[in-house]
């Protein structure tokens, strides 16, 4: 089940009142972890960051937040960084100050931002050890994960090839971040670790099937897709990661949940979803997969007489500019999902929401997480720019991922 309202445009003209006002701290259901994931989630739309870079640094925000979270209350034994025991320092300092000084060091063009819902944040904890040593710690724990991810190659020039012949004319636009597969992972042992195998043989059954599916479902003037289909295709061209964190915010602000054991969560989410787009970037630079546009408009070349060709069909949206095979948003809905139903394990399924702002801030909503998973994997069909095999193995290679995470944190533990 699922649901979708239309908010009104103009409620993200009040984005950056958000982030500047106090107000948002308002929501009794949130905690300092959820308030902040939020707000850190706009900041780096806000900042124009692309969806790579933007996944690294909500993963390295979130952390610099566990560890310093976890000094203080000592509940889960598990850190990638040593910081001495902060018993008695407060919370929501902690969390405060991590996010600050990571955002800041990430994001220096959001300075001003950053500070004011930092100090509207300050301002509400009363002076005196229990705040100046939380901030202290959340220092220590920003600085140990930069340390720790200092080299991880995301600063690395792209250096893409052209594919062309001496003299010949080829469309001239670069790639996206063909040098994002060889960072440094947080969980997998290397980028390559789940390659899958190749796509599927041009000559094969399963080839004219998807290609025969995306070309009904997935073009600009598809009779075939529904009206709904058509909602779920706009909603899900979102790229940006706060899609995604919405959704585990459902689970984090449902009643009973402490502090800690949200900042876990998040943690394991992105570590679990920025590994996810290295080892797709990998797999995509590796097979270099051709996109439906190019695969319609040539489907006589193919050597497969079920795939007829199309000279001029487009893709309901435009298409991304990198490899096809396998799908990204998939990867990191397999990863999300995974790391989410083992963090709920027996416990009831909340009303699973988030909103798209490339669908007009419309909100869906699951009542469970496979459902969420699977609308991703059909919308890049509807969408017009993924087959149905490469949905499947990008989820696959999601689930995979995710189950590092879920080793690392000990998410069937309560």
């Amino acid at each position: 089940m699922h649901m979708m309202i239309a908010y009104p445009q103009i409620l993200r003209a009040g984005l950056i009142a958000l982030l500047l006002t106090a107000s948002a701290l308002s929501d009794a259901r949130a905690d300092a972890v959820t308030e902040w994931n939020e707000r850190a989630g706009e900041i780096v739309v806000k900042a124009g960051l692309g969806p790579l870079p933007a996944e690294r640094v909500l993963a390295m925000v979130q952390a610099s937040v566990y560890e310093a979270v976890n000094a203080i209350t000592r509940r889960y034994p598990v850190s990638d960084v040593k910081l001495e025991p902060t018993p008695g320092a407060s919370l929501e300092a902690a969390v405060a100050a991590a996010n600050r000084a990571m955002l800041a060091k990430l994001i220096p063009s959001q300075q001003a931002i950053i500070d004011h819902a930092y100090q509207a944040v300050l301002t509400t904890i009363a002076d005196g050890p229990a705040k100046s040593n939380g901030v202290a710690v959340a220092e220590k724990a920003v600085a140990a994960v930069l340390a720790r991810r200092a080299n991880d190659g995301a600063a690395a020039g792209e250096s893409y090839r052209p594919h062309t012949s001496a003299g010949t004319y080829v469309p001239t636009v670069i790639p996206e971040a063909p040098q994002w597969r060889h960072r440094t992972p947080w969980l997998m042992t290397n980028p390559s670790q789940f390659r899958p195998g190749p796509p599927p043989d041009l000559g094969s059954d399963v080839w004219a099937r998807d290609y025969n599916e995306v070309k009904a479902l997935g073009g600009k003037r598809s009779q075939q897709r529904t009206a709904e289909q058509t909602e779920i295709a706009r909603f899900w061209e979102e790229v940006m990661p706060p899609i995604y964190h919405a959704i585990v915010r459902s689970v984090a602000n449902t009643p009973g949940r402490d502090i800690t054991r949200n900042a876990r969560l998040f943690a394991a989410v992105t570590q679990a979803s920025d590994d996810g787009l290295i080892a797709v970037f990998d797999a995509k630079y590796h097979y270099g997969f051709w996109r439906p546009l190019t695969a319609i408009r040539n489907g006589d070349i193919d050597g497969n007489d079920a795939t007829e060709r199309d000279e001029s069909w487009v893709p309901f949206i435009e298409t991304p500019m990198h490899p096809e095979y396998p799908c990204a948003h998939c990867i990191t809905s397999g990863a999300v999902g995974t790391v989410l139903k083992a963090e709920i394990g027996q416990e009831p399924t909340p009303m699973l929401t988030t909103s798209s702002h490339a669908a007009g801030d419309a909100i869906r909503s699951w009542t469970n997480v496979d459902e969420f998973m699977q609308e991703v994997a059909n919308a890049r069909i509807y969408d017009g720019v993924h087959y149905r095999n490469s949905g499947t193995v990008g989820t696959d290679m999601g689930r995979r991922i995710a189950q590092l995470a879920i080793e690392k944190y000990r998410l069937t533990y309560k």
